[in-house]
């Protein structure tokens, strides 16, 4: 077969992922129980929502994509994210209900940050964090949506994470360098992620997160992960490689256009359901018993 050149990180993340299989083992195995605990709270399954933005209103319905996903989070009892949003939209996304992680982009306003931080907290938010992996653009800095981004440096995510009583999130962490400065930092947990492949040639998440669980091992840092995920098979490999929750991420947006909270819900506990079934099929009866030793790569 002739070799052909891909840049495209997601590309290559998704072979990645599926160069790794799954050894059955039946015998003396149980139905799985897929609730964990994340952060201290337990929750349903390991399985996250993507921190979106600037979603719509789909087919003329009441709430916007943003305030659907995340009724549907309440709804299966698992974890929620949001992106970059003003803060009366994500008192919108706390009146739902749903324990919410508010991930904040790295503005060069940095009073801006301060700001959505402090509103988070006051708003009930369960959790906040930053998106370093927006910090760059191809020209110099990221600009999004007409907001210019900035350089973070140890010291200001320091002040960050000190700012808050909450757990603090930082996500876009591609390496064992990054995930060491943010348990230096008192960073409750990371996210491993390129962010849909903003830098090409980006090593998949799942091929680095080893060696991050094991830089981080004894720390208390908890280490979530996306790109790339749909399925519960999915879910399971991230588990099985050092992950303690996962994140689908626009896996779940055919499911919110057509078919609203419901379609998430629906979405949601299937990829649970994979998952259960999986673990059910591999002697793991529980997910913080997941490890390694049922993959195979080829």
């Amino acid at each position: 077969m002739a070799y052909t050149r891909v840049s495209d990180a997601n590309e290559i993340t998704a072979r990645y992922m599926d160069s790794i299989l799954i050894e059955e083992r039946l015998i003396d195995s149980v139905k799985a129980d897929v609730s964990t605990t994340i952060l201290g709270e337990t929750f349903l399954s390991p399985v996250l929502t993507p921190a979106f933005s600037h979603l719509g209103c789909y087919d003329g319905r009441e709430h916007n994509g943003l305030e659907e996903y995340s009724m549907a989070t309440r709804e299966c009892n698992t974890l929620n994210f949001v992106g970059m949003m003003e803060n009366d939209m994500f008192q919108k996304i706390i009146n739902t209900g749903a324990k919410t992680v508010r991930i904040v982009k790295p503005y060069a306003d940095n009073g801006k940050v301060r700001d959505q931080f402090q509103f988070a907290e006051a708003a009930g938010a369960f959790g906040i964090g930053m998106d370093i992996d927006h910090i760059f653009g191809m020209t110099g800095y990221d600009i999004v949506v007409g907001e210019t981004m900035a350089a973070q440096t140890t010291d200001m995510l320091r002040s960050s994470v000190e700012s808050t009583k909450l757990p603090f999130v930082v996500k876009g962490v591609l390496s064992v360098a990054d995930a060491v400065k943010c348990k230096e930092i008192g960073v409750k947990a990371i996210i491993v992620s390129h962010h849909h492949g903003r830098l090409p040639y980006a090593v998949p998440p799942m091929m680095v997160l080893p060696e991050i669980k094991e830089a981080l091992a004894g720390s208390g840092v908890e280490i979530f992960l996306d790109c790339g995920i749909s399925t519960g098979a999915d879910v399971y490999k991230a588990l099985a490689l050092g992950a303690d929750a996962v994140a689908v991420g626009r896996s779940m947006l055919p499911h919110l256009e057509k078919g609203g909270t419901q379609g998430v819900v629906k979405f949601l506990n299937n990829v649970a359901d994979e998952l259960r079934y999986i673990m059910s099929s591999t002697g793991f009866s529980k997910v913080s018993e997941i490890d390694d030793s049922a993959l195979y790569q080829y």
